[in-house]
């Protein structure tokens, strides 16, 4: 009969101070997964030696390089030791005691998690230890190329500390290094080393030493490419945030340093919307309500924003406040802002067609000149000011619910292209009587269709923000 799957053996991995053991199960017949988890496991916890959870993840990925780069010289340290010490030469018990000292400062900063120590003491090792070992074996080539590992000690410092640190560790490599080859030569010590084993070692040095060198530049490479493309991601998404409170134009001037920035704009359409009856519907409904509706209102209105080009300017409370004409001049800002206002009216049908017919706006709006710009030191924001502004706002506390209601001064700029109904002069609280119209719809074979696109029917507004006795009863008529 045939056999069953074969016996799996288990492995215990303790990872992390104190942490519970771990139970990993491979596969009886798979010996280099086993080796690979356990390889995998040994690394972690060596690389969490010393480790702070204060730690940024730069500090922590420096101080992991640095342990595992000096646990990885440990074993190669004891190696050559002992083949100096094979080939009768009484250098090999400098490797052994740059070891010990080695091993001694990483115990110490795993208690005390000083980076500093264990970088301090690092460096010095490696820079004295293989440089002054050429003094007895007869300088740079019967030492088969030993003082190459004391240049461990300026790159470590650069990758470590920065260039300037690297920089002065470099220096004293050189002043090392040369002094210690040239007194080499000068004391003329016999060399008990084989010419081909001092041949192999100088080929070792240069590709082992050389090696460790690579991977040093190549992590401190890649450590510096993840910060920068970091770097980068937060100024994309700072310039986002930067954009989606001030407009496209503005913006590069505030980062330039421009302050204040203030600009007069003659030409200019600027348009108010006000919920009717929003007193009594921040009464029926708690807060996150509120929010919901709102939000599901304006979310519209921002699309068709920027769908005519007009520039938002703020909402305070259930007001939306827009301008056309500013900061981007244009001809035709009278134009767009009525397109705008009979995109905002067509929605307003399209609530009432869903069953939300108790919610209604009125809308205001006044053509003129203004001044646009950014003052202040804090809470950038970008607005606009000026009589014409004031009037807008006065349009729109004086109109009807439903109703786009428009100064003269828009109307003599729209009227070859749209619809108005005059509703004749009224008195207008800080102005006087003032002459003013409707505006009913865009006329012609090319009026634009204010039915909405696919980003603005996909914001809605929740029919459940509203209770059925809210919508029932709110606003009175």
């Amino acid at each position: 009969m045939p056999e069953g799957p074969g016996p799996r053996s288990t492995l215990s991995v303790r990872l992390g101070g104190g942490g519970a053991a771990r139970l990993m199960t491979f596969p009886g017949k798979d010996p280099m997964r086993r080796v690979q988890i356990v390889s995998n496991a040994v690394l972690a916890r060596l690389a969490a030696v010393g480790a702070d959870p204060r730690d940024d993840e730069q500090t922590r990925e420096g101080k992991a390089l640095l342990v595992l780069t000096s646990v990885l010289i440990l074993p190669i340290a004891v190696v050559w030791g002992s083949l100096y010490l094979i080939f009768g030469s009484p250098v090999g018990y400098v490797p052994f005691a740059y070891a010990l000292v080695l091993l001694g400062a990483i115990i110490v900063f795993a208690r005390t998690r000083n980076f500093a120590i264990l970088l301090r003491v690092s460096l010095v090792d490696i820079l004295l230890a293989p440089t002054l070992s050429m003094v007895p074996l007869g300088g740079f080539l019967p030492s088969g190329g030993v003082g190459l590992w004391g240049i461990l000690a300026p790159v470590g410092a650069l990758v470590f500390s920065g260039p300037r640190s690297g920089l002065r560790w470099y220096v004293a490599y050189l002043a090392v290094f040369i002094t210690s080859g040239v007194a080499g030569q000068i004391a003329g010590a016999a060399s008990t080393l084989p010419e081909w084993f001092t041949s192999t070692m100088l080929g070792l040095n240069v590709a082992v030493g050389g090696s460790i060198v690579f991977v040093l530049i190549a992590t401190f490479l890649g450590q510096r490419d993840r910060a920068m493309d970091a770097l980068a991601r937060e100024q994309e998404r700072s310039e986002r945030l930067l954009l989606n409170v001030l407009p496209r134009e503005i913006a590069p001037r505030l980062k330039a340093g421009e302050n204040p920035i203030a600009d007069a704009y003659e030409h200019a359409t600027v348009l108010y919307a006000d919920i009717v009856g929003s007193t009594m519907l921040a009464e029926r409904l708690d807060a996150k309500q509120l929010v919901a509706l709102l939000n599901g209102i304006f979310s519209r209105f921002d699309l068709l924003a920027e769908r005519y080009g007009v520039e938002k300017i703020r909402t305070i409370g259930d007001n939306y406040m827009c301008v056309a004409g500013v900061p981007r001049l244009r001809a035709d800002h009278a134009q767009a802002m009525a397109r705008m206002a009979l995109g905002i009216r067509a929605y307003l049908d399209e609530l009432r067609a869903a069953g939300e017919d108790r919610i209604d706006f009125r809308i205001g709006m006044n053509s003129g000149p203004c001044v646009g710009g950014v003052i202040g030191l804090r809470k950038f924001v970008f607005d606009i000011w000026g009589d014409s502004v004031n009037t807008a706002s006065r349009m729109e506390s004086h109109s009807v619910p439903g109703r786009i209601h428009l100064t003269d001064a828009t109307y003599e700029l729209i009227r070859d292209e749209f619809n108005c109904e005059p509703r004749g002069t009224i008195e207008v609280k800080g102005k006087g009587p003032m002459r003013t119209w409707f505006l009913v719809g865009e006329r012609g074979p090319h009026a634009e269709s204010p039915r909405p696109s696919r980003d603005e029917r996909s914001v809605t507004l929740p029919l459940e923000t509203l209770g059925r006795a809210e919508r029932a009863s709110w606003p009175p008529r």
